[in-house]
């Protein structure tokens, strides 16, 4: 951490844990889907620091000072009820650097089908992936998939209703809500939705392992549950040395 930044909150909660913050920290440069740190001075002069996805593209970064975050308050942590707390115009550190592979350079050429499955925040980099503006161009299906707790937590509605108005037929957003039951969208995780060929189905794109691609981002569990499923059903992790057909990054 080398550069002190005042923080701009300019959105409300979401919902009682969500929040969106607005940093004045204008990043050189990095990638859409690529993340930074957050930090805090704690009381012994030391810092509480995490790594949080930046969600605006670098495309909508260019000639402003502000960096977007979403963040959700984990009782237990050590940092994100600090940031649930601040106020406009409040100061935090903030990483000047990006890092992370989860990026479309990281995709293999021959992809057709993109598919990015998100729990809760996670979401966070695939919009700055999908506000990209040359991502039509590349692949024929863009797919979505964000599994909450509630329905209040399906948060961007108003940007992912903007992406499937540019994308059309080629862009498939498939909401999961585990503790509710809402018309219009799936109930259970994203393993079990997997294996079972409900998630396929509501995505109305078919999975190949010779040209779809998967980006996993959420929490350990998620991660490592879809990473086995995607295992049963053929898929292979990919690797910079071996080329496969899905990558993950947990979100804490």
């Amino acid at each position: 951490m080398r550069r002190w930044y005042k923080s701009a909150l300019k959105c409300p909660f979401f919902t009682s844990s969500l929040k969106v913050l607005f940093v004045e920290a204008p990043i050189e440069a990095y990638q859409a889907g690529q993340f930074t740190k957050l930090a805090l001075p704690d009381e012994n002069g030391g810092w509480v620091r995490r790594a949080y996805s930046i969600v605006n593209n670098p495309k909508q970064a260019e000639g402003h000072q502000q960096m977007e975050f979403l963040i959700i308050a984990d009782d237990s942590g050590e940092l994100s009820p600090r940031l649930q707390s601040l106020n406009s115009g409040d100061e935090i550190f903030v990483g000047n650097e990006a890092a992370g592979f989860m990026t479309t350079d990281e995709v293999p050429q021959n992809v057709d089908d993109l598919w990015l499955l998100s729990t809760g925040t996670a979401i966070g980099p695939f919009i700055s992936i999908l506000e990209t503006p040359s991502l039509g161009a590349r692949f024929k299906n863009i797919v979505l998939v964000h599994a909450v707790r509630t329905e209040s937590e399906l948060i961007y509605q108003e940007r992912i209703q903007s992406l499937l108005n540019r994308y059309e037929k080629r862009f498939h957003y498939v909401p999961i809500i585990s503790r509710e039951h809402v018309t219009g969208t799936l109930c259970g995780r994203i393993p079990s939705l997997l294996l079972n060929g409900e998630l396929e189905h509501n995505a109305k794109c078919q999975l190949s392992t010779t040209h779809s691609f998967l980006y996993i981002c959420g929490n350990p569990n998620m991660v490592k549950d879809t990473s086995k499923a995607l295992q049963e059903l053929g898929f292979n992790k990919h690797l910079r040395r071996k080329i496969g057909q899905f990558s993950s990054e947990n979100y804490w």
